[in-house]
């Protein structure tokens, strides 16, 4: 009989995750119960859906009460009903690192709490041979995470990591699509941090992870899953391809755009995808944009600036970390191009991009013999 309860709740009804990233399928917040002589509550839920987990709580508890709650993660989507279990449960052992404790003095003015702080490598018992190791898992993605091994169990709990956008079964065996939207967005800039979290873990024999959303993971898919953070964390290339994305006002720049998606899968670049930064998902072409390892950015001339939604997606990627790739440029403008430049400029102040020449320049609709320039890109991003 598993020692370990899943008592999260689902949220179908979310729209926008951190009021900014689309979840059409809603979004799910996990909980836990890990239970030995004793019994530990492995974080609580948005504050959305207080009463829905209090309610699952009760009914995992079987009339027992709960010894600890284990904090690995104080943002409100995880921390929001702490109040209402202290509520019901006043005498509740709060475990968590100092961080923690500060942020829930924090969130929530004058909460009265008897604490346990733990740190990297403690240990705490729960008796029948149940422990749990905690592992600090700073920035990943907020500075007071935790995670938690249980032995007995071979069991991690990994805070966000391993997370996903979605209800808690939505489409289970395509786990990585909406992981991978999640990771980049969420976790992106921080992937050195979680390298260091899976070399700490990897000394562990894991059967089961078991993070704050999405599915909990063993078996095949958990592999998986671990050989995707390990690309994604060190900023390699999963899949081999470019990324075309635009931003275009009366569709002149698009067509560009376009044209030189047709050019490359031509020439056999093995994917292209191509995003209209205008209307297309956002935060989709942040996750292509880290998942492919060539890019190439489009943008009509705008007020003597860049036009706006290809301002938004280079602020994106700078402040995600985007890095190590291979980017060419593409400006429209009528009279003054200046698209290439100002974008140029954004990306030298990212890590290790290289500037793909030649940068296209096209005077306000592509022609016949802009088709030159737009193949000589092909060939060089390409090469």
């Amino acid at each position: 009989m598993s020692i370990v309860k899943y008592i999260g709740v689902d949220d179908p009804d979310l729209d926008l995750f951190e009021s900014q990233y689309d979840v059409p399928e809603g979004m799910c917040y996990n909980s836990y119960l890990v239970e030995g002589s004793k019994i530990a509550i492995m974080d609580t839920v948005d504050s959305r859906k207080t009463k829905e987990w209090i309610e699952k709580l009760e009914n995992a508890l079987n009339n027992k009460k709960p010894d600890y709650l284990v904090v690995q993660h104080m943002e409100p989507d995880h921390s929001g009903s702490i109040a209402a279990l202290l509520a019901k449960y006043p005498a509740i052992t709060i475990v968590a690192s100092d961080k923690a404790i500060k942020f829930m003095e924090q969130f929530y003015e004058g909460i009265q709490i008897k604490s346990q702080i733990v740190k990297e490598g403690d240990i705490l018992d729960l008796g029948n041979d149940i422990t749990l190791k905690f592992y600090s898992a700073p920035m990943v993605h907020w500075p007071e995470v935790l995670m938690t091994y249980v032995e007995k169990e071979e069991t991690l709990f990994s805070a966000d990591g391993f997370g996903k956008f979605g209800v808690y079964n939505a489409d289970p065996d395509d786990w990585a699509c909406e992981a991978r939207r999640y990771y980049f967005n969420i976790c992106g800039k921080y992937g050195n941090n979680v390298a260091n979290v899976l070399k700490k873990v990897a000394a562990v024999k894991i059967q089961k992870i078991c993070p704050l959303h999405g599915p909990v993971l063993e078996g095949a898919q958990m592999a998986e899953a671990i050989r995707l953070y390990s690309i994604w964390s060190s900023y390699g290339v999963e899949t081999p391809g470019v990324l075309v994305a635009y931003a275009s006002i009366h569709g002149n720049t698009g067509n560009a755009a376009k044209k030189l998606a047709e050019i490359l899968k031509q020439k056999g670049a093995p994917k292209v995808a191509v995003a209209d930064l205008s209307r297309d998902d956002m935060e989709e072409a942040i996750e292509d944009a880290f998942r492919m390892g060539s890019m190439v950015l489009a943008c009509a001339t705008y007020d003597g600036n860049i036009f706006p939604p290809m301002q938004q997606f280079l602020y994106k990627l700078t402040i995600k970390g985007y890095q190590r790739r291979r980017v060419g440029l593409i400006e429209n403008g009528t009279w003054a191009p200046q698209a290439a430049k100002i974008m140029r400029t954004a990306l030298e102040n990212m890590k290790e991009i290289e500037i793909v020449e030649p940068v296209v320049s096209i005077k306000s609709a592509l022609k016949k013999n802009d088709e030159s320039q737009l193949n000589a890109l092909a060939d060089a991003i390409l090469a």
